[in-house]
């Protein structure tokens, strides 16, 4: 059965889809895809109307991790009611990509950012807030998820188009493959750049820190001031949150843009596939390594440390790969011993419960 309507298509569903859909679940049930996520509620739109929902009793009882819950770009299957004024979410489809990171602090668990990304526009300002090592974060993350990376610097307007040039050519000496351009939301320039990038059917998403502009170039592509923007604080030049959740809005050329809150913390899982193709200069120095289980620390004949050594390969991008490398694994160790203890704490719960039944 065919169930790709015209609607659904316009949502970004193709046959790849198509194919992880059990069709016996989708006599019943309709294709609805994820628009925004609250506390504990969703919003999901079939293409014709956006109808909050709920999950049911067997997705909230039989989690896992985080990982199954749905997050925004989500395709699902639900039952509609009220003449869609309200949805029950059954199942959900298998994810052509998802971007996810470390909760923030100290807990050891995922956060899902969103899911069934095409291209992710990684947003940084021109002046204080540009970073290198936080730019490398945001591309390992992204890399990880097969999701093609565009970087956007904003803020153009506050630099002479020389020093615009110097900094694209920073990111381009390292990345040379690496989609870079400026834009700035203030005199519209490099706005049109941005516009013919976006395609129909196809599903952007905006990552960045707080107050680097992903609101403001938004509302740019939208064509009006629809969601609010928040200043930077002179203080401590810090962007404040102008976006309080992940939602994904429908553009008039049929593209679609996820905006994402400001991330402070990068924290990255399993991360070997994103690190060899966002440091691929590591990654082809490695080859030259005495070892093949070479750490790029201690080791002699490593070539990594000589490319270091002599100055062919950047000190801070040398340990920001350490760093993220080093996170990647502690993170998963940690998050699989976390994932050993519940068990076990499930486990003992189940016996007392089954002992005291007994008794």
């Amino acid at each position: 059965m065919n169930i790709i309507t015209h609607n659904i298509k316009e949502l970004g569903f193709d046959e790849w889809f198509h194919d992880k859909v059990d069709a016996d679940n989708s006599e019943e049930l309709e294709l609805a895809r994820v628009i925004a996520v609250h506390k504990d509620s969703y919003m999901i739109t079939n293409g014709e109307s956006d109808v909050l929902a709920e999950l049911v009793g067997k997705i909230i009882y039989s989690t896992a991790s985080p990982l199954d819950y749905p997050t925004v770009g989500d395709w699902v299957l639900a039952n509609f009611y009220d003449e869609n004024t309200f949805s029950i979410i059954h199942e959900i489809i298998q994810r052509k990509s998802l971007l996810k990171r470390k909760a923030p602090g100290k807990k050891i668990d995922f956060q899902l950012i969103a899911a069934n990304i095409d291209v992710a526009f990684i947003v940084q300002s021109l002046d204080d807030n540009f970073n290198m090592r936080r730019l490398e974060r945001y591309l390992v993350m992204i890399n990880e998820s097969d999701i093609k990376p565009i970087v956007l610097l904003s803020k153009s307007d506050l630099l002479s188009p020389v020093e615009v040039t110097e900094r694209i050519e920073e990111i381009k000496k390292l990345m040379p493959h690496l989609d870079v351009m400026s834009f700035s939301n203030e005199n519209d320039s490099g706005l049109k750049n941005i516009q013919d990038l976006l395609n129909s059917g196809t599903t952007y998403c905006l990552l960045g820190s707080s107050g680097v502009g992903k609101t403001s170039l938004l509302n740019n592509l939208i064509g009006e001031p629809i969601f609010k923007t928040k200043q930077v604080r002179e203080k401590d030049r810090k962007g404040r949150h102008a976006t309080t959740h992940r939602e994904l809005i429908m553009l008039d050329c049929g593209a679609m843009v996820i905006d994402t809150p400001g991330m402070r913390e990068l924290g990255n899982f399993s991360t070997d596939a994103g690190l060899d193709e966002t440091f691929a200069d590591i990654t082809e120095l490695s080859i030259n390594c005495q070892f093949n289980d070479c750490t790029h620390v201690v080791e002699k004949d490593c070539a990594v440390l000589s490319a270091v050594e002599n100055g062919k390969l950047p000190e801070k991008r040398y340990q920001n790969y350490i760093k993220m490398h080093k996170e990647s694994i502690y993170n998963e160790m940690s998050y699989l011993e976390k994932r050993h203890k519940d068990k076990q704490l499930g486990k003992l719960i189940k016996s007392v419960m089954k002992h005291k039944k007994n008794k």
